[in-house]
């Protein structure tokens, strides 16, 4: 048995996640205290809060987390069911393939927001597990998600693990440029 195998991994809705959003923010809080995050106003910590709390109430809110058998949470991946109207989705206009359009509009389309690993333990297997754990988990046909243009390992990871970049986009003005991705069924 390997190391990853032996984590425990359970899943919350937005009440559940709630309950543990301090666990949650202490591993983002780890995840981005690092250049270029570091400093920069849209990864400080009190945005994520806000932004975790607001995820909270989406329609479809799932966290699914991993911990060591001591229980230390080692990482954590999150998402709601996309809402066909979100801004970033909507910027991409006819980039975005039609069926996925489509399955946005029919409640078919799981936005997974964030997933990260304590840096200790990346490039580990243990996002990729908790990716795939979500994803297979979903009642969703289709996945999206956005990852910083510049964000490596984790922006060469998606496409191997299936994702087609679609476009790029900024969830804020103050945000980095994001590559929006989708991972068909």
């Amino acid at each position: 048995m390997t190391a990853i195998d032996s984590l425990t991994m359970q899943i919350y809705n937005g009440e559940g996640a709630a309950e543990i959003a301090d666990e949650l923010i202490a591993v983002y809080a780890d995840v981005y205290n690092v250049p270029p995050y570091a400093g920069d106003p849209f990864f400080s910590v009190p945005t994520y809060i806000n932004r975790l709390h607001a995820a909270f109430e989406m329609p479809g809110f799932a966290a699914l987390t991993a911990r060591q058998n001591d229980g230390k949470l080692l990482g954590y991946v999150h998402g709601v069911n996309l809402n066909p109207e979100q801004s970033w989705w909507t910027s991409l206009g006819a980039a975005r393939p039609a069926e996925a359009v489509q399955a946005a509009e029919a409640g078919d389309v799981f936005w997974l927001r964030e997933l990260m690993t304590l840096p200790d333990h990346q490039s580990q297997g243990v996002g990729h597990r908790l990716h795939d754990l979500m994803v297979n988990a979903r009642p969703e046909s289709w996945t999206t998600l956005t990852c910083i243009v510049d964000n490596e390992p984790a922006r060469s990871a998606y496409p191997r693990w299936g994702y087609t970049v679609i476009g790029e986009i900024k969830h804020a003005e103050e945000s980095p440029v994001y590559d929006a991705m989708v991972l068909r069924p």
